[in-house]
């Protein structure tokens, strides 16, 4: 008996809106399942923003609208090292996990036309690096007068073996990610 879509995916931690959490314990459980290598070097980590961290994904289980589509500040997701490559995306209502070439048609959709501001860049980062370094206290999810912005995951933030936090410090500047590994949307070959 084949495994839905949705009941594989459920068999992974989920917060709503906390997608770098979720990303974090997508990879440590692939690698911990034997699904990847057991210290994550077939997987990797992409996050999507924009200097104005406001970027539109289609397809979204977060979206009020029948496309789907959202306008995220950023998003993290998996993306394996597969023959063919595979993108683990917790959020999607896509299939789970969805092939590259497909989700990118249908999530990223390069063929829209995009105003400049909602251009996306995309940061790759190797899961063992990000299992290593990531780290969040969770003050991105606070508006202004402290009140969380979505409701928390039930576990302690997590901290990183070297005690680094990556947020707020997730920058999309192009002048500096270009140097450092972010690509924009015409660099992201499928």
């Amino acid at each position: 008996m084949a495994v839905s879509s949705s009941e594989y995916s459920s068999q992974f931690d989920h917060t709503p809106f906390y997608c770098e959490e979720n990303v974090y314990f997508l990879c440590k459980k692939l690698c911990a399942n034997g699904v990847a290598d057991a210290d994550g070097s077939d997987l990797y980590v992409v996050f999507i923003s924009n200097e104005k961290k406001q970027i539109p994904l289609w397809h979204q289980k977060a979206s009020k609208i029948a496309d789907g589509v959202i306008l995220w500040d950023y998003h993290a997701r998996k993306r394996g090292d597969d023959s063919p490559c595979l993108v683990w995306d917790l959020d999607s209502s896509l299939p789970f996990p969805s092939p590259l070439a497909s989700y990118v048609l249908e999530t990223i959709q390069p063929s829209f036309q995009l105003f400049s501001e909602y251009r996306r860049c995309f940061r790759i980062v190797h899961a063992p690096i990000f299992l290593r370094s990531f780290a969040s206290d969770r003050r991105h999810m606070k508006d202004p007068t402290g009140n969380w912005i979505a409701e928390p995951p039930s576990y302690e933030p997590i901290v990183a073996e070297a005690g680094g936090i990556l947020f707020p410090s997730l920058s999309m500047n192009s002048e500096v990610y270009l140097r450092k590994g972010t690509f924009a949307m015409h660099c992201f070959n499928t």
